[in-house]
């Protein structure tokens, strides 16, 4: 009896639970109800079962029933040290200022950095798969066309009070802020104008946040882009939270990205958060600097180690701030004959501020070792000559600053003082040089390299940022060989040519000459950070970089016209790429030390790379230097020339060639060359003679 009776009570619920869900798919829209319904089945799949290695512990509340949610503790969790910005903040909030400006107390969760997977977001609808909950993530961007898969939000099915989108953090956390955005798109305009958020531990039982008057109805956005955050007013404890919309632009839709802020709780027998922990042995300064922070680090690192840096500036900003730069060598403020320079330089958007962190940490991590003496470091200063400029746009990092590493946006500071945008600023040299050639019938008028900058550009009408003709000025007085500009709000390295050949696309493999070098420069990168070629990672926005292992050729993204790195190759001997080295432009300071073991290994192995391919000095008779001698290198339409003392470095991937050098009033000359798989350029050296008319001139 009691058996039959359990069976009937059985027979009896699922009858229910699918009366229920037939009337759930009657109230989608048609087009949806698949989607929605995925979602609500699925739900256990991902809710009810221990991560490996784990031990699985049910809460004791039943379903239905509300869950202890409780305040959190006063405490702050363990380790976590507010910044001496959040503190002083804090001091101005007691003054009667307002909560927005009041500073998280816990970092946020990494909705936006991607640490919380696609498969801890759930949402009650979507209008497809493209709008899904995967999408609502803090300045996520949509693609051109806002496809099936690829858009910028999460939105709701239906535009009705009982719709919501969940983060399931897989592990009590304190929960203490809320950080909302509209939708990002280029033809729709919707956000959300008020919502509530709701705690709970098992994702069936939920605690709405309250004050005395009842549920607290949280302000959301006026318009799409810049986000807003609510403090909760007392943290609370639980593992998942949800945000229910209220309302919303009245002509557009429920549409939202967020970030959630929050402080795990310690939890050691959490696997999955265990597996994801990252530290570093490091002792470096992980902190955002301002600008007199950044001067004031840099000024340490030189005291520490004066005999292997200097400290200098290339110009001045649009407001006057001198553009720093720190020289690591073991003979700085000098060129040494055979040892070739190197330059990273980061900050030409002024808020893609990990780049100009990753700086700061570098040199203070090539002082430290040095001075341990770690071979590796010491042998790769005393051979190299590397330069670090870690802002190039101090201006616009002023404003990102300000405003926060959750508050900025996707463009606040990006552009200069007077709007420019640096990093696609240069002379747009590649149209000349295609045009040239495209002119078959007629005599060539512009070379393969070392392509003059239009009279235009050099007019004091032109519109080109201080910054830019300060960078302009320092690549024309240093014989860069390689360089690095260090971006944000991606992970990929992105190689020349940045600009399509055809005016009539906008993307489209467009190789350089030396393209297989470049593709190898890029690999070895993108090959020893710790996510670009992991397949397993996700897409940031809505390129996927893994069919060609965490690199692309600019053009083949997005056509730019003036880039750094074209004008690089195409007007000096160096080689410059563009290393995109993380999906969140500005990560919170608690993120830096996991951003510096993605990034460490990457920065060394790119800068050993100058040393491949071949050296040299080309020489008269007499053994003195000829400058501005032409190297060029058979099959390869792009030469390079000498530097003042008559050295050179081509950069070239192993094999044999046939290397030629001329220079004007001498001998031409031609060699073979091999380059070897061993780290080390090959020396290649020329030593030619005057020509006979020159010898009459004479």
């Amino acid at each position: 009896m009691l058996a039959r009776g359990r069976s009937g009570l059985c027979l009896a619920l699922c009858a229910f639970g699918l009366a229920l869900l037939g009337d759930v798919s009657r109230a989608v829209p048609v087009d949806d109800q698949d989607y929605y319904l995925q979602e609500i089945t699925n739900r256990d799949h991902y809710y009810s079962f221990p991560y490996p290695g784990e031990e699985f512990f049910p809460f004791t509340e039943q379903p239905g029933e509300e869950g202890p949610i409780r305040a959190a503790e006063p405490e702050e969790r363990p380790g976590f040290k507010p910044s001496r910005k959040e503190l002083k903040q804090k001091k101005n909030n007691k003054k009667g200022k307002s909560v927005l400006e009041t500073p998280p107390d816990c970092p946020p969760l990494g909705l936006e950095t991607l640490k919380i997977t696609d498969f801890q977001l759930h949402a009650s609808t979507a209008k497809r798969y493209g709008l899904g909950a995967h999408r609502g993530r803090l300045n996520i961007q949509a693609g051109v066309n806002e496809n099936d898969f690829y858009d910028g939000a999460w939105c709701a099915g239906r535009n009705d009070p009982y719709q919501w989108i969940e983060v399931d953090a897989r592990r009590l956390t304190k929960f203490t802020g809320v950080i909302t955005q509209g939708r990002n798109s280029l033809w729709s305009s919707n956000w959300v104008t008020s919502y509530r958020v709701l705690v709970s531990n098992d994702s069936h039982a939920w605690t709405a946040v309250r004050n005395e008057s009842g549920d607290v109805i949280f302000e959301g956005n006026s318009e799409k882009e810049i986000p807003v955050l609510n403090m909760l007013p007392v943290p609370l404890v639980a593992r998942y939270i949800r945000i229910n919309p209220r309302s919303w632009f009245q002509e557009g839709s429920i549409c939202m990205r967020l970030e959630i802020l929050g402080c795990p709780l310690p939890d050691p027998n959490n696997y999955y958060h265990r597996r994801n922990e990252m530290t570093t042995t490091d002792n470096l300064d992980f902190k955002h600097h301002n600008y007199k922070e950044m001067r004031q680090l840099m000024k340490t690192v030189n005291k520490m180690c004066p005999n292997i840096t200097r400290i200098y500036n290339i110009g001045k900003s649009n407001q006057g701030l001198k553009l720093y730069a720190v020289e690591i060598s073991d003979n700085p403020g000098e060129h040494e004959v055979g040892e070739p320079e190197f330059h990273y330089i980061a900050g030409a958007h002024g808020n893609e501020v990990l780049g100009r962190e990753l700086i700061l940490l570098l040199m203070q991590f090539m002082c430290q070792e040095y001075l341990a003496g770690n071979p590796r470091i010491v042998h790769l200063i005393q051979d190299t000559r590397i330069h670090l400029l870690p802002s190039v746009n101090p201006d616009g990092y002023d404003k990102a600053y300000k405003a926060g590493s959750e508050l900025g946006g996707w463009s606040l500071g990006r552009w200069t003082q007077d709007g420019i945008d640096i990093n696609n600023n240069f002379p747009d040299l590649n149209s000349l040089l295609w045009e040239s050639e495209d002119q078959k019938k007629s005599k060539r008028k512009v070379p393969n390299h070392h392509i003059p900058i239009p009279d235009w550009y050099l007019s004091e009408n032109a519109t080109v940022a201080v910054e830019t003709r300060a960078i302009i000025a320092w690549m024309e007085k240093i014989p860069f060989v390689l360089g690095g500009n260090l971006q944000g709000g991606e992970l990929v390295v992105a190689y020349p040519y940045d600009m399509v050949r055809s005016m009539w696309k906008t993307q489209d493999y467009t190789p350089t000459p030396d393209d297989h070098v470049f593709r190898w420069l890029a690999y070895s990168y993108a090959s020893t950070h710790r996510l670009m070629t992991d397949a397993r990672r996700r897409a940031c926005h809505t390129e996927d970089f893994q069919k060609e292992d965490g690199t692309v050729n600019g053009a083949s993204w997005h056509t730019v016209a003036g880039s750094i790195n074209d004008f690089s190759y195409l007007h000096t001997n160096c080689f410059e790429l563009s290393i995109y080295v993380g999906c969140d432009k500005y990560p919170h300071e608690s993120e830096l030390p996991e951003e510096w073991e993605n990034n460490r290994e990457s920065l060394i192995v790119f800068m050993e790379q100058v040393h491949r391919g071949i050296k040299g000095i080309v020489k008269d008779v007499h053994g003195k230097g000829i400058p501005n001698a032409v190297i060029s290198v058979e099959g390869v339409n792009h030469d390079i020339r000498t530097g003042a003392d008559g050295d050179y470095w081509r950069l070239l991937n192993p094999g044999e060639y046939v290397v030629g050098v001329k220079a004007e009033g001498y001998t031409t000359a031609t060699k073979t060359c091999e380059v070897g798989y061993d780290m080390g350029a090959t020396q290649c050296d020329f030593t030619i003679s005057k020509t006979n008319l020159a010898r009459m001139q004479r």
